[in-house]
């Protein structure tokens, strides 16, 4: 079962085969032998405790002929920013939040219970999904400590949404659900080799979610396939009165019917060189494969379709982010309640400061203190910041490249393959081309595209705003026409022999 698509479990547990609590338990035995030990890539911070009685009851649903939909039974991980009104705990990653238990479901955890899915546990993450130091770790969190790539034990797996990819990679769940506002769906789900969805902003509802920003933040599928994935997103997108940014009646609640593996042929694709290539001649080498497999499945490429401003962009960005990042925690901490361990920002900023030999023992907090002395959201310096990051992102970025080529999608490689876990210095992060669909609020999806010295890479579509059903006949027929996809070997560190940036792509 270890590579089994949700569609082959759902095959069997319709035919008797297999059944909700035994899949569960498989999963609790690999979540066992492979991230708590054996390899111990520490990618699931804890398991729900009441995983096997939900699975039963799910089992007895079927029997009685109540199926939910096609999730029914279906195991999923949550990334530990997600609330769940249950016995599992919400903190982030930090101990500033340890213990804290939500009295309410966030929208994502009671779609995903309407579709029958089994929430297994949540996964570990970098630390307020790596909004805390300028030289933090990814994957790592003071709750949890360090998660591993299970590729290569030594490399990283990327952040903020690390347990999630690397528990999804290993098989030790059907798919997780990770968050995204800038790269913390794609980056990781590259490095893991796995399939990542970023929805449009609004498609998928934030309420209940640990915030960064109301302008970028969204939840997303990370799962082994794009039709996984696709049948995810559709259980978890709608309107929802909790969340002000709508979906303006875009959203699908059935995204697999526009899997084609047909799907590139006379697609209009451009390539997004400018700033989205040279950080890497490994990365470089697969996504010139990538390019040339596209165009053998009978895609029009224009070559290049550049996107400019990333600089100007990336300085207006950060300044949003660091005024709502504030705005956003303190609302949802508020929202927790007098039992609440820490009540706002400053509280969080000084619990770490009281605990630092624990929270802080490889790198501070910078982030948070420059988030903490920004002011309310009506100042003209966050006004400012905001319509630049959205004129250079939308309107002179993205929209303008796709208008002006009459394009259906943006390709580039995703990131680097992964680089060393490094806790003394930080990440030492390359590139990647994340940005101008995160600042506009587009959607992007990450496939596995090839292997340099045994660690994945993956290609990125971007594109306009609610096109996630062009995205995702676009990576469907590239994937289905590449299989690049292998699992993990947990190897103590990275093949430095072999496999130089090879794609490994189905014409070869």
């Amino acid at each position: 079962m270890e590579e089994w698509t949700i569609s082959e479990m759902r095959s069997a547990m319709e035919s008797g085969e297999l059944t909700s609590r035994a899949l569960v338990e498989w999963y609790l035995g690999r979540i066992e032998s492979i991230d708590r030990s054996g390899p111990a890539i520490n990618s699931i911070l804890e398991v729900n405790p009441d995983a096997l009685q939900i699975a039963e009851q799910l089992d007895r649903e079927r029997a009685d002929g109540r199926v939910r939909g096609p999730l029914h039974g279906i195991p999923i991980l949550l990334k530990d920013n997600m609330d769940t009104a249950d016995r599992m705990t919400t903190a982030a990653g930090s101990l500033a939040l340890e213990g804290s238990v939500a009295e309410q479901d966030s929208a994502v955890a009671r779609r995903l219970r309407d579709a029958g899915a089994v929430l297994l546990g949540k996964t570990n993450l970098s630390e307020w999904s790596n909004f805390r130091s300028s030289h933090s770790s990814s994957g790592w969190s003071s709750r949890g400590g360090q998660n591993l790539n299970p590729y290569a034990l030594d490399r990283s797996p990327c952040g903020s949404s690390s347990g999630s990819a690397s528990a999804v990679s290993a098989n030790l769940a059907a798919a997780a659900l990770g968050t995204e506002t800038d790269g913390s769906i794609m980056a990781p789900a590259s490095m893991n080799g796995i399939v990542g969805i970023k929805p449009t902003v609004g498609l998928v509802s934030r309420a209940g979610i640990v915030p960064i920003s109301a302008s970028q933040d969204t939840a997303g599928p990370m799962a082994r396939t794009v039709a996984d994935a696709a049948l995810l997103l559709g259980a978890l997108t709608g309107a929802d009165p909790r969340d002000p940014t709508a979906p303006n009646g875009r959203a699908r609640t059935d995204y697999t019917a526009s899997l084609d593996a047909d799907g590139l042929r006379d697609a209009r694709i451009g390539v997004a060189r400018e700033g989205f290539w040279g950080y890497s001649e490994q990365t470089d080498r697969i996504g010139e494969a990538a390019i040339g497999e596209m165009k053998r499945l009978g895609a029009e490429v224009i070559d290049p379709a550049s996107i400019r401003g990333n600089r100007e962009m990336g300085e207006a960005e950060f300044e949003v982010l660091l005024y709502e990042f504030k705005d956003g925690l303190n609302q949802y901490l508020a929202g927790l309640g007098p039992a609440a361990p820490v009540r706002n920002l400053g509280e969080v900023i000084t619990f770490n400061e009281r605990h630092a030999d624990r929270v802080m023992p490889y790198f501070g907090q910078d982030i948070l203190t420059s988030s903490h002395e920004k002011g309310p959201l009506t100042e003209e310096a966050y006004l400012r910041a905001l319509a630049t990051s959205k004129r250079l992102s939308r309107e002179e970025g993205m929209d303008a490249a796709l208008a002006e080529h009459n394009l259906d999608a943006l390709v580039a490689p995703t990131t680097s393959p992964a680089f060393k876990i490094d806790l003394i210095n930080g990440d030492h992060f390359l590139g990647g081309s994340s940005s101008f669909a995160a600042v506009a609020g587009y959607p992007s999806i990450t496939v596995p595209a090839g292997f340099a010295f045994g660690l994945p890479v993956g290609m990125t579509f971007f594109g306009r705003a609610y096109s996630e059903p062009v995205l995702l006949r676009l990576a469907y027929a590239f994937e289905q026409a590449t299989k690049v996809r292998q699992p993990p070997l947990f190897l103590a560190a990275s093949q430095m022999s072999g496999q130089h940036g090879h794609a490994r792509l189905a014409s070869e």
